[in-house]
């Protein structure tokens, strides 16, 4: 997650609890804790002359870092270094860094985390998480508390221990979708405009991604359209997730696009909408995308290549 410096602590603390998982399998390999500690050492040793890649770190803490053998590959840790690194990112003590500069790329340096957020933070993990919840109702509220559990990994209990300090409402009566008590006359004074406002937007927008529940973004009548798919089609009622990038009116999805970099244009298919105004919304982000970003990815490894038939079936969609 991409976090502002007055969050460092939070987005560590509420983390913390859900890393770990490759260590616990990486003892039954033999691995100890203070194998790991040692490790650590040597890698924060390493980064004190300045940023390096995974391979120059390596190269740097030498026979500190072990291989895991065929039965280490099997189990998705075939190396110890990966367990230093991410217990290092964990605490605050390094952090990765974009090689280019890219968010979209898996091409990054780790760099001292100087100063570590942690160091004068007098967060517990509960209250953590409380202010994760806090966040959370504040970005994208109204929501369930279903979806702050996906979100935040937390089970019921943990949810509602997280959540109680809040004091959430409904934001209707009856309503299982709740908000700040801050915010309710707010959402329910609201007036939507009475003109379309259309935002083209990522797929991995903040208006999804934090309730993995796409089909509420869904006007009923298009709950049966045919939306295009990694592999096939499905219907609209079935999204959990944004397939494509999406096109936004008002906060409703009304189509969805993709970026041919062969072509250098988007390709999209809406939801029997066609105007000037969508038009010069389409044509503002193709210039954004070809101009400024070279590419519109929709995760690290996404790819022209990998897209082409995806992109194919729009185009087929859109007739």
């Amino acid at each position: 997650y991409v976090l502002p410096a007055s969050d460092f602590a939070v987005g560590l603390m509420a983390g913390r609890e859900m890393s770990g998982g490759d260590l616990k399998i990486a003892m039954r390999l033999g691995v100890t804790e203070r194998e790991i500690d040692a490790l650590g050492a040597a890698v924060i040793k390493a980064l004190a002359k300045g940023p390096l890649a995974p391979d120059d770190i390596r190269d740097a803490v030498g026979p500190a870092a072990r291989s895991l053998g065929e039965e280490g590959k099997r189990k998705g840790v075939s190396t110890t270094l990966p367990l230093a690194l991410g217990r290092l990112q964990t605490s605050g003590d390094i952090r990765r860094v974009p090689v280019n500069g890219r968010l979209d790329q898996q091409r990054y340096r780790y760099a001292l985390w100087r100063p570590n957020p942690l160091a004068k933070s007098t967060l517990s993990p509960e209250r953590a998480y409380t202010e994760l919840a806090r966040r959370y109702f504040r970005w994208v509220g109204p929501a369930t508390m279903a979806e702050f559990q996906w979100f935040s990994g937390l089970g019921v209990k943990s949810g509602q221990a997280a959540t109680e300090p809040l004091g959430l409402v409904p934001s209707e009566a009856g309503s299982d979708r709740l908000l700040l008590p801050e915010d309710v006359e707010a959402f329910q004074t609201f007036q939507p405009p009475t003109k379309p406002q259309y935002a083209l937007v990522s797929s991995l927008d903040s208006i999804s991604a934090h309730r993995r529940n796409a089909v509420t973004l869904l006007d009923p009548s298009d709950f049966k359209r045919k939306v295009v798919l990694e592999k096939g089609t499905a219907a609209g009622s079935s999204l959990a997730d944004l397939p494509s990038h999406a096109i936004l009116d008002r906060g409703r999805v009304v189509g969805f696009w993709e970026y041919d970099a062969d072509a250098q244009e988007i390709v999209s298919t809406t939801f029997g909408i066609r105007d000037k105004a969508l038009d010069a919304a389409i044509d503002k982000m193709e210039s954004f995308v070809r101009d400024d970003l070279g590419d519109a990815r929709s995760f690290s490894l996404d790819s022209p290549k990998s897209r082409a038939p995806k992109i194919a079936a729009l185009r087929a969609l859109q007739g």
